[in-house]
């Protein structure tokens, strides 16, 4: 089963037993998940990990092998694209550079029958909605990154639809764009209310827009949930490592007392929080998390007990810096602290210091 949090609202789309496949390459294995009316959904992991199928498939663009999809309570499979009303931004944006502006906003209605006035009002007012109207009469070739990308979410947009589905949007364009983007985007589906199907391989784009995240793995839906949840309580080692942000320490159960087990690593006995549905007996063999974030630094001479570690480099994000670090045995950990917490310690390539953290910084994962 997929760990999953529910849907707020009414489902749009639900997705039962979907397996698909392309000869004897399974791409998307057994999707069984609801989105809800107006909620912004991100499916996101590696290249080849089947989230842009499971588009397609919602698209029409590909049929399921096995299971059925419903839209708005309809079962659509074998349905065709133009019947589904789901229209696609594709990360190419797909945006025809032979037409002006607001002939490429005006195609879909065009496709539709509608008439050529009502089909210019239409154009025009999307247009507005994504302050681009100056720019109708131009060619595509003369817009920016971000003016194109508003033009195909207008082209998307104009028929009003039900649901957005978004193949990596915003990956061709530079890092200040993307963020102002992003802004875009969040914004939008607020105020419109439709709901957004998002794929991306990006955790900040995902994280900082998505209601709630799917993560898939070589066809498989690992996690479903918040990004707080995911972020906070990854599944299984899968999602902790893809999160990227986590320390990952396994070892052996050797007590249970109380609200705390004492856990025997390679690194030495660490008090963990017990986790709220305990399946683990003493003498098994556990994995724990701790986030960067949690992690806790000291000089190595400050006398505090926990993992000696050697700098190896440090990386800024922002108001924060990430610290890398490696223990005798080659294994790689990260800690992230603001800048003032760094300032009074050595960081220097090959300073020795110590790890250390809270019992209530670890989550155990469920899934090991």
């Amino acid at each position: 089963m997929n760990m999953q949090t529910p849907v707020k609202s009414d489902a749009i789309v639900r997705l039962e037993g979907v397996v698909k496949r392309f000869g004897e390459f399974t791409a998307v294995e057994r999707a069984d998940f609801e989105i809800g009316r107006g909620e912004f959904l991100a499916i996101m992991g590696s290249s080849g990990c089947g989230k842009t199928t499971t588009l397609r498939m919602l698209a029409g663009l590909e049929d399921p092998s096995e299971g059925n999809i419903y839209l708005d309570g309809a079962r659509v499979n074998g349905k065709a694209t133009w019947d589904r009303d789901t229209p696609m931004v594709w990360q190419s944006l797909a945006l025809f550079p032979f037409l002006t502006v607001q002939e490429n906003v005006e195609f879909s209605l065009k496709m539709r029958g509608v008439g050529k006035a009502e089909r210019a009002q239409r154009a025009r007012k999307w247009l507005d909605k994504m302050q681009i109207l100056e720019f109708a009469d131009r060619n595509i070739s003369q817009l920016s990154g971000g003016q194109r990308q508003r033009v195909a979410l207008a082209r998307a947009l104009v028929t009003e639809p039900k649901i957005l589905l978004l193949d990596e949007p915003l990956s061709a364009l530079d890092a200040h764009l993307k963020v102002r983007m992003q802004a875009v985007l969040s914004n939008l589906q607020k105020d419109l209310g439709i709901t957004f199907v998002y794929v991306t391989h990006s955790m900040s784009e995902a994280f900082s827009m998505a209601d709630r995240v799917v993560i898939m793995s070589r066809g498989k839906i690992e996690q479903i949930g918040t990004p707080q949840e995911i972020y906070h309580a990854p599944r299984n080692r899968f999602v902790a490592e893809f999160l990227g942000s986590a320390n990952i320490f396994t070892g052996k159960l050797v007590e249970k007392t109380g609200d705390l087990w004492q856990v025997e690593t390679a690194h030495g006995r660490f008090a963990v929080k017990a986790p709220q549905t305990p399946a683990k007996s003493v003498g098994d063999t556990l994995s724990f998390v701790v986030s960067a974030e949690k992690m806790q630094i000291s000089a190595a001479d400050a006398g505090v007990p926990g993992i000696r570690a050697r700098v190896v480099g440090e990386e800024f994000v922002g108001a924060s810096a990430i610290v890398f670090l490696e223990t005798d045995a080659g294994e790689e950990l990260k800690v992230q602290k603001s800048h003032g917490e760094l300032a009074s310690i050595d960081l220097h390539s090959g300073s020795p210091l110590t790890l250390h953290w809270e019992p209530e910084a670890c989550h155990v994962l469920p899934g090991e």
